[in-house]
Protein backbone atom coordinates (compact mmCIF):
# COMPACT_ATOMS: atom_id res chain seq x y z
CA UNK A 1 0.00 0.00 0.00
CA UNK A 2 1.10 3.63 -0.46
CA UNK A 3 1.66 6.80 1.53
CA UNK A 4 -1.89 7.71 1.50
CA UNK A 5 -2.99 4.20 2.59
CA UNK A 6 -4.94 3.71 6.05
CA UNK A 7 -7.12 1.24 7.74
CA UNK A 8 -10.90 1.50 8.59
CA UNK A 9 -11.79 -1.23 11.02
CA UNK A 10 -10.01 -3.94 9.55
CA UNK A 11 -10.20 -2.86 6.06
CA UNK A 12 -7.57 -1.50 4.04
CA UNK A 13 -7.75 1.73 2.08
CA UNK A 14 -5.45 3.35 -0.59
CA UNK A 15 -6.81 6.87 0.36
CA UNK A 16 -8.39 8.49 3.78
CA UNK A 17 -10.48 10.30 1.32
CA UNK A 18 -14.41 9.03 1.48
CA UNK A 19 -17.09 11.16 -0.61
CA UNK A 20 -20.08 10.90 1.96
CA UNK A 21 -23.38 9.76 2.44
CA UNK A 22 -26.16 12.40 0.30
CA UNK A 23 -23.47 13.93 -1.46
CA UNK A 24 -22.20 11.29 -4.18
CA UNK A 25 -25.52 9.22 -5.24
CA UNK A 26 -24.70 5.96 -5.18
CA UNK A 27 -21.23 6.49 -7.26
CA UNK A 28 -22.06 5.41 -10.89
CA UNK A 29 -22.97 9.11 -11.45
CA UNK A 30 -19.61 10.19 -10.79
CA UNK A 31 -17.88 7.60 -12.34
CA UNK A 32 -19.29 9.34 -15.88
CA UNK A 33 -17.01 12.20 -14.70
CA UNK A 34 -14.06 10.47 -13.45
CA UNK A 35 -12.19 7.46 -11.79
CA UNK A 36 -13.85 7.51 -8.60
CA UNK A 37 -11.39 4.31 -7.83
CA UNK A 38 -9.37 7.10 -6.83
CA UNK A 39 -11.08 7.28 -3.86
CA UNK A 40 -10.93 5.43 -0.64
CA UNK A 41 -14.42 3.88 -0.71
CA UNK A 42 -17.58 6.07 -0.47
CA UNK A 43 -20.64 6.35 1.54
CA UNK A 44 -23.59 5.96 -0.45
CA UNK A 45 -26.80 7.82 -0.55
CA UNK A 46 -28.61 7.67 3.09
CA UNK A 47 -31.19 4.42 2.55
CA UNK A 48 -34.34 3.25 4.46
CA UNK A 49 -36.29 0.35 4.60
CA UNK A 50 -39.36 1.69 2.23
CA UNK A 51 -38.56 4.35 -0.26
CA UNK A 52 -39.56 7.84 0.55
CA UNK A 53 -39.75 10.96 -1.93
CA UNK A 54 -38.22 12.85 0.78
CA UNK A 55 -39.05 16.63 1.97
CA UNK A 56 -41.18 18.92 0.00
CA UNK A 57 -39.83 22.05 -1.86
CA UNK A 58 -37.49 24.32 -0.91
CA UNK A 59 -35.12 21.79 0.56
CA UNK A 60 -32.20 24.12 -0.02
CA UNK A 61 -30.69 27.53 1.02
CA UNK A 62 -27.46 29.01 0.63
CA UNK A 63 -25.80 30.42 3.97
CA UNK A 64 -22.18 32.14 4.29
CA UNK A 65 -19.36 29.71 4.45
CA UNK A 66 -21.73 26.61 4.08
CA UNK A 67 -25.57 25.96 2.38
CA UNK A 68 -28.87 24.04 4.77
CA UNK A 69 -30.18 20.83 3.34
CA UNK A 70 -33.65 19.37 4.12
CA UNK A 71 -33.59 16.80 1.34
CA UNK A 72 -35.43 14.28 3.90
CA UNK A 73 -33.65 11.08 2.68
CA UNK A 74 -35.39 10.80 -0.51
CA UNK A 75 -33.88 7.22 -1.69
CA UNK A 76 -35.58 4.10 -3.46
CA UNK A 77 -35.15 1.76 -0.59
CA UNK A 78 -33.14 -1.09 0.20
CA UNK A 79 -34.62 -3.42 -1.96
CA UNK A 80 -34.42 -1.16 -4.72
CA UNK A 81 -30.28 -0.39 -3.88
CA UNK A 82 -29.73 -4.10 -3.75
CA UNK A 83 -31.49 -4.77 -7.01
CA UNK A 84 -30.63 -2.06 -9.09
CA UNK A 85 -28.06 0.54 -7.78
CA UNK A 86 -25.43 -1.50 -6.68
CA UNK A 87 -25.55 -3.71 -9.72
CA UNK A 88 -25.21 -0.60 -11.64
CA UNK A 89 -22.13 0.65 -9.53
CA UNK A 90 -20.26 -2.78 -9.25
CA UNK A 91 -19.67 -1.96 -12.48
CA UNK A 92 -17.30 0.92 -11.85
CA UNK A 93 -16.39 0.55 -8.98
CA UNK A 94 -14.09 -2.27 -7.57
CA UNK A 95 -13.59 -1.30 -3.88
CA UNK A 96 -15.89 -2.20 -1.05
CA UNK A 97 -18.63 0.21 -0.62
CA UNK A 98 -20.03 2.09 2.42
CA UNK A 99 -23.69 1.21 3.40
CA UNK A 100 -25.51 4.70 4.71
CA UNK A 101 -28.44 2.88 6.33
CA UNK A 102 -31.47 5.68 8.19
CA UNK A 103 -34.35 4.59 9.70
CA UNK A 104 -37.58 5.10 11.69
CA UNK A 105 -37.53 2.71 14.36
CA UNK A 106 -35.00 0.07 15.42
CA UNK A 107 -36.59 -2.76 13.39
CA UNK A 108 -35.89 -0.45 10.40
CA UNK A 109 -32.39 -0.33 11.04
CA UNK A 110 -32.17 -3.91 11.62
CA UNK A 111 -34.04 -5.06 8.45
CA UNK A 112 -31.83 -3.09 5.88
CA UNK A 113 -28.62 -3.41 7.80
CA UNK A 114 -29.29 -7.25 7.86
CA UNK A 115 -30.07 -7.40 3.72
CA UNK A 116 -27.37 -4.83 3.04
CA UNK A 117 -24.62 -6.75 4.97
CA UNK A 118 -25.30 -9.89 2.83
CA UNK A 119 -23.95 -8.43 0.10
CA UNK A 120 -20.62 -8.72 -0.73
CA UNK A 121 -19.63 -5.11 -2.15
CA UNK A 122 -20.95 -3.43 1.18
CA UNK A 123 -17.61 -2.68 3.34
CA UNK A 124 -19.13 -1.34 6.00
CA UNK A 125 -22.35 -0.27 7.28
CA UNK A 126 -22.66 3.55 8.62
CA UNK A 127 -25.76 3.70 10.71
CA UNK A 128 -27.42 7.01 10.52
CA UNK A 129 -28.72 7.85 14.04
CA UNK A 130 -28.01 11.86 12.93
CA UNK A 131 -29.80 12.73 10.41
CA UNK A 132 -32.06 16.31 11.24
CA UNK A 133 -33.91 16.44 8.52
CA UNK A 134 -36.74 14.01 9.00
CA UNK A 135 -39.51 13.27 11.38
CA UNK A 136 -40.16 10.56 13.86
CA UNK A 137 -36.39 9.02 13.32
CA UNK A 138 -32.73 9.64 12.42
CA UNK A 139 -31.68 11.83 14.49
CA UNK A 140 -33.45 11.27 17.53
CA UNK A 141 -31.83 8.50 18.04
CA UNK A 142 -28.69 9.46 18.55
CA UNK A 143 -29.42 12.51 21.01
CA UNK A 144 -29.91 9.77 23.60
CA UNK A 145 -26.90 7.51 24.73
CA UNK A 146 -29.44 4.42 25.49
CA UNK A 147 -31.02 5.22 21.89
CA UNK A 148 -27.87 5.21 20.31
CA UNK A 149 -26.77 1.71 22.37
CA UNK A 150 -29.71 0.19 21.53
CA UNK A 151 -29.62 0.97 17.99
CA UNK A 152 -25.79 -0.51 18.09
CA UNK A 153 -26.72 -3.27 19.55
CA UNK A 154 -29.61 -4.71 17.85
CA UNK A 155 -27.50 -3.58 14.47
CA UNK A 156 -24.69 -5.83 15.89
CA UNK A 157 -26.88 -9.00 16.48
CA UNK A 158 -27.61 -9.12 12.79
CA UNK A 159 -24.63 -8.19 10.60
CA UNK A 160 -21.11 -9.36 10.27
CA UNK A 161 -19.85 -6.60 8.61
CA UNK A 162 -18.36 -3.76 10.46
CA UNK A 163 -20.89 -1.05 12.14
CA UNK A 164 -20.19 2.45 12.29
CA UNK A 165 -22.57 4.59 14.06
CA UNK A 166 -22.43 8.42 12.73
CA UNK A 167 -23.48 10.24 15.29
CA UNK A 168 -25.08 13.87 15.59
CA UNK A 169 -23.59 17.10 16.52
CA UNK A 170 -26.84 18.11 17.58
CA UNK A 171 -26.23 17.12 21.13
CA UNK A 172 -24.43 18.60 24.79
CA UNK A 173 -21.81 15.87 24.84
CA UNK A 174 -20.94 13.88 21.59
CA UNK A 175 -18.39 11.49 23.56
CA UNK A 176 -20.96 10.44 25.61
CA UNK A 177 -23.37 9.23 22.57
CA UNK A 178 -19.57 7.67 21.06
CA UNK A 179 -19.09 5.83 24.15
CA UNK A 180 -22.40 4.10 24.50
CA UNK A 181 -22.38 3.05 20.60
CA UNK A 182 -18.84 1.27 21.93
CA UNK A 183 -19.72 -0.27 24.54
CA UNK A 184 -23.10 -2.10 22.71
CA UNK A 185 -20.50 -3.14 20.29
CA UNK A 186 -19.71 -0.49 17.30
CA UNK A 187 -16.50 -1.89 15.32
CA UNK A 188 -16.32 2.82 14.62
CA UNK A 189 -17.79 6.47 14.90
CA UNK A 190 -18.31 8.52 12.16
CA UNK A 191 -19.17 11.84 12.88
CA UNK A 192 -20.48 14.77 12.25
CA UNK A 193 -23.26 15.23 10.78
CA UNK A 194 -24.84 18.51 9.95
CA UNK A 195 -25.63 21.15 12.63
CA UNK A 196 -29.53 22.55 12.69
CA UNK A 197 -30.34 25.58 10.99
CA UNK A 198 -32.84 28.07 9.58
CA UNK A 199 -33.47 31.02 7.07
CA UNK A 200 -35.87 33.23 6.53
CA UNK A 201 -37.33 34.67 3.09
CA UNK A 202 -37.40 38.54 4.05
CA UNK A 203 -39.97 38.79 1.29
CA UNK A 204 -42.28 36.17 2.73
CA UNK A 205 -41.65 36.69 6.12
CA UNK A 206 -41.68 33.06 6.49
CA UNK A 207 -38.64 30.14 6.87
CA UNK A 208 -36.88 29.40 3.50
CA UNK A 209 -36.83 25.73 3.84
CA UNK A 210 -40.39 24.05 3.66
CA UNK A 211 -39.13 22.04 5.97
CA UNK A 212 -38.29 25.31 8.33
CA UNK A 213 -35.11 23.38 9.31
CA UNK A 214 -31.77 22.18 7.28
CA UNK A 215 -28.76 20.65 8.29
CA UNK A 216 -26.14 23.46 8.05
CA UNK A 217 -23.11 22.00 6.32
CA UNK A 218 -19.79 23.61 4.44
CA UNK A 219 -16.85 25.47 5.23
CA UNK A 220 -18.73 27.23 8.58
CA UNK A 221 -19.19 23.76 10.16
CA UNK A 222 -15.44 22.86 9.84
CA UNK A 223 -14.02 23.69 13.40
CA UNK A 224 -17.22 22.47 15.68
CA UNK A 225 -16.48 19.02 13.72
CA UNK A 226 -12.80 19.07 14.62
CA UNK A 227 -13.78 19.94 17.98
CA UNK A 228 -15.74 17.08 18.40
CA UNK A 229 -13.57 14.48 16.93
CA UNK A 230 -11.15 15.78 18.74
CA UNK A 231 -13.38 14.93 21.54
CA UNK A 232 -14.05 11.52 20.82
CA UNK A 233 -11.06 10.06 19.63
CA UNK A 234 -9.87 10.86 22.93
CA UNK A 235 -13.38 9.27 24.30
CA UNK A 236 -12.98 5.71 22.40
CA UNK A 237 -10.74 3.72 21.50
CA UNK A 238 -12.56 2.35 18.08
CA UNK A 239 -12.03 3.97 14.53
CA UNK A 240 -13.18 7.12 14.19
CA UNK A 241 -13.96 8.78 10.45
CA UNK A 242 -14.45 13.13 10.36
CA UNK A 243 -16.26 14.93 8.19
CA UNK A 244 -18.04 18.17 8.28
CA UNK A 245 -16.97 21.17 6.41
CA UNK A 246 -13.68 19.54 5.07
CA UNK A 247 -12.88 21.18 1.54
CA UNK A 248 -9.38 21.38 1.37
CA UNK A 249 -5.99 18.74 1.67
CA UNK A 250 -5.06 20.93 4.26
CA UNK A 251 -8.38 20.10 5.99
CA UNK A 252 -7.97 15.97 5.80
CA UNK A 253 -4.74 16.60 7.82
CA UNK A 254 -6.40 18.74 10.46
CA UNK A 255 -9.02 16.15 11.13
CA UNK A 256 -6.15 13.23 10.76
CA UNK A 257 -3.96 14.94 13.19
CA UNK A 258 -7.29 15.36 15.62
CA UNK A 259 -7.98 11.43 15.31
CA UNK A 260 -9.70 10.54 11.73
CA UNK A 261 -8.36 7.46 10.52
CA UNK A 262 -10.30 8.48 7.36
CA UNK A 263 -11.84 11.76 6.08
CA UNK A 264 -15.73 12.04 4.61
CA UNK A 265 -15.68 15.14 2.42
CA UNK A 266 -19.39 16.12 1.77
CA UNK A 267 -20.97 19.52 0.72
CA UNK A 268 -17.75 19.78 -1.32
CA UNK A 269 -18.89 17.31 -3.87
CA UNK A 270 -21.77 19.81 -4.25
CA UNK A 271 -20.14 22.81 -5.25
CA UNK A 272 -17.89 21.18 -7.59
CA UNK A 273 -18.02 17.59 -8.44
CA UNK A 274 -14.23 17.41 -9.03
CA UNK A 275 -13.51 18.42 -5.40
CA UNK A 276 -12.66 14.57 -4.12
CA UNK A 277 -10.47 14.01 -7.22
CA UNK A 278 -8.41 17.43 -6.93
CA UNK A 279 -8.19 16.89 -3.15
CA UNK A 280 -6.78 13.33 -3.64
CA UNK A 281 -4.59 14.72 -6.53
CA UNK A 282 -3.13 17.82 -4.16
CA UNK A 283 -2.84 15.91 -1.04
CA UNK A 284 0.77 14.37 -1.76
CA UNK A 285 2.22 17.89 -2.49
CA UNK A 286 0.56 19.38 1.37
CA UNK A 287 2.20 16.26 3.08
CA UNK A 288 5.61 16.71 1.36
CA UNK A 289 5.21 20.63 2.58
CA UNK A 290 4.79 19.50 6.03
CA UNK A 291 7.48 16.46 6.43
CA UNK A 292 5.09 13.89 6.06
CA UNK A 293 5.82 10.55 4.84
CA UNK A 294 2.83 8.40 5.55
CA UNK A 295 -0.64 9.24 6.26
CA UNK A 296 -1.20 6.92 9.09
CA UNK A 297 1.79 8.45 11.36
CA UNK A 298 -0.26 11.36 11.92
CA UNK A 299 -3.49 10.17 13.38
CA UNK A 300 -4.31 11.66 16.39
CA UNK A 301 -1.05 12.84 16.04
CA UNK A 302 -1.92 16.44 17.70
CA UNK A 303 -2.90 14.55 20.86
CA UNK A 304 0.34 14.49 21.19
CA UNK A 305 1.85 17.70 21.30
Amino acid sequence: MGRLSTELCGIELDSPLIPASGTFGYGYEFAELYDINILGTFSFKGTTRDPRFGNATPRIAETPSGMLNAVGLQNPGTDAVISTELPKLAKVFRKPVMANVSGFSVDDYVESCAKLDKEAQVGWLEVNISCPNVHGGGMSFGTSPESAAEVTREVKKVTAKPVIMKLSPNVTDIAQIARACEAAGADGISLINTLMGMRIDLRRRAPLLANRTGGLSGPAVFPVALRMVWDVYEAVSIPVVGMGGVSSAEDVIEMMLAGACAVEIGSANLRDPFACKKITEELPGVMDSLGITDIKEIIGGAHNG
